[in-house]
């Protein structure tokens, strides 16, 4: 903008008094200023959005369009000019701005984007994403946040009920699944130890976390931050599908106690990051329930297979957990971000674990009911209404619609799945269980080379190449990694309804094309 929208303009004490043309009484506002920076403002807004629609909505999902404009680091600082200065720039520039901040970065809503747990344009929670900036509120207490308060209880109240917690429950919407997991370490060591908030950890013998040797470093990484310590997270070895072993975890819990550690959490995955693997939740309930052990579901990729009849099986058990941690900016596609995290318990336990009664806030006279004050349930002080995106997306689309959308992502994976089989030089790494879809490509040059460790050293060296290549040419995004003694292989995850069987074919064409002469 030429000029920009001004604060409060007051007086400096030495103005004569008789020149009121000139300086408003101090606090007030010039209305004229005011009103023309409004105008200013707003003509900016609309600019803007026009350059979102056209930039980021119409052009980032054309198959047509490249998925990344890849630059280095170095290149991408000059071409962005990301020095602040003291003067402001002209409107042009700014918006000049937005154009190269969508320009350059991924096209994550691209059809032919899949490298994360999350793709795709879902136009009712983007929406609601705009309009929670445009309000700018803080989702701590009823009184500034009414709206989106009541939202949010009702959107926790439904997904309790999915889950089939049909006494209830409790729940927060969180920034990441990772602090969603973190919240569950919290709450089963205030179970086992309330003493520990205020004492801390003198209060306490040494206590360890069981989990699958697949599951989010989340779970490491929340036992550092809380003091638990990394050592103390014990991993329990999976079968070749990923899938934690129960007579493994029991043997774990065993060693933990025979050492004088106090296990008292259990960690099951619902959808692994890598293969998309479901620990058994059933026969995992079996053991907590007999150790008094807090189990707690990580479903952030995988919980939305709950929404289908057709997968939800998946998912046998979870109502028997304590409580579950679930992202629906993946598989159902909410904006980023919106991760919930839900507790079958209804003593409060959320609140009492993490309360620290700032009397500023949580005032107990206020003239409504203070327990739609639900700020008190968070670690933190300001936090978004990331909730709206999933309510306003379930009332436009219906549980059948976010049903459908599941079915057919699972579809769509089993597709490609098939089509991997076919082609000569592509070999799966595992039978997909959900949308992870896991395979190794060998060039020409190295089909006919006997099973060895020489062939799986060259063939580590492949998915690294090709992956640079894409990146390059922009045509695609998908990831790849090594898993234990494994060669570096791709992993597709399949998710948004705008994708086409003529884009999965397309991928494995391009990854052939640009990987045959290695």
């Amino acid at each position: 903008m030429e000029r920009h929208i001004n604060g409060v303009k007051s007086c400096e004490s030495q103005a004569p008094v008789a020149q009121p043309e000139k300086c408003s009484p101090a606090g007030s506002f010039d209305v004229s200023s005011s009103t023309a920076d409004e105008q200013i403002a707003e003509s900016f807004i609309r600019q803007a959005m026009e350059i979102i629609v056209d930039e980021a909505v119409k052009k980032a999902t054309n198959v047509q369009e490249k998925v990344c404009e890849w630059h280095s680091p170095e290149q991408l600082k000059k071409l962005l000019d990301l020095e602040l200065r003291d003067r402001g720039e002209p409107e042009s520039e700014i918006l000049q701005r937005c154009r190269d901040a969508i320009r350059y970065s991924v096209k994550t809503s691209h059809p032919r984007f899949f490298n994360q747990l999350y793709a795709g344009m879902e136009p009712y929670s983007m929406v609601a994403s705009f309009i929670a900036e445009a309000v700018k509120t803080n989702l701590y207490t009823y009184e500034v946040a009414p709206v989106f308060t009541l939202m949010e209880d009702a959107v926790l109240r439904k997904m309790i009920k999915v889950i089939g917690w049909e006494e209830g429950g409790d729940g927060i919407f969180n920034p990441g699944g990772s602090l969603s997991n973190i919240y569950a370490v919290n709450l089963a060591r205030y179970r086992y130890c309330p003493d520990f908030k205020e004492v801390g950890m003198f209060s306490a013998p040494r206590l360890v976390i069981l989990t699958s040797q697949e599951c989010h470093y989340s779970i490491s990484k929340g036992a550092a931050l809380m003091g638990i310590g990394t050592k103390n997270v014990y991993t329990v070895p999976t079968d070749e599908r990923g899938r934690m072993i129960p007579s493994a975890l029991e043997e774990k819990i065993k060693l933990a106690k025979s050492e004088g550690a106090v296990p008292f959490m259990v960690n099951a995955t619902a959808g692994t990051t890598v293969l998309g693997a479901f620990d058994p939740i059933d026969e995992i309930a079996d053991i907590c329930e007999k150790h008094n052990l807090w189990l707690h579901v990580d479903a952030c990729w995988g919980g939305a297979a709950i929404m289908s009849k057709k997968h939800k099986h998946l998912l046998k058990g979870i109502h028997r957990v304590d409580s579950v941690a679930w992202n629906p900016h993946k598989m159902l596609m909410a904006s980023l971000q919106c991760s919930a995290f839900l507790v079958r318990d209804k003593t409060s336990l959320l609140q009492r674990c993490h309360s620290a009664r700032a009397s500023y806030l949580f005032q107990q006279d206020k003239f409504y009911d203070v327990s739609y004050d639900t700020g008190d349930k968070s670690v933190q002080c300001s936090r978004k209404p990331d909730a709206f995106k999933i309510w306003l997306m379930w009332k436009a689309l219906g549980s059948r619609e976010l049903e459908q959308r599941v079915d057919r992502a699972l579809a769509m994976a089993r597709y490609l799945a098939e089509e991997i089989k076919k082609r000569e030089g592509f070999r799966l790494v595992l039978e997909p269980e959900f949308a992870n879809v896991c395979f190794w490509y060998l060039p020409p040059s190295l089909r006919n080379l006997p099973e060895s460790p020489e062939l799986w050293k060259k063939l580590h060296t492949v998915a690294p190449v090709v992956k640079q290549r894409m990146m390059k040419t922009g045509s695609m995004m998908t990831g790849y990694q090594p898993l234990g003694e494994k060669a570096n292989f791709f992993r597709m995850v399949v998710i948004s309804p705008q994708v086409s069987r003529q884009d999965l074919d397309f991928v494995l064409d391009e990854i052939h094309n640009l990987g045959k002469d290695l």
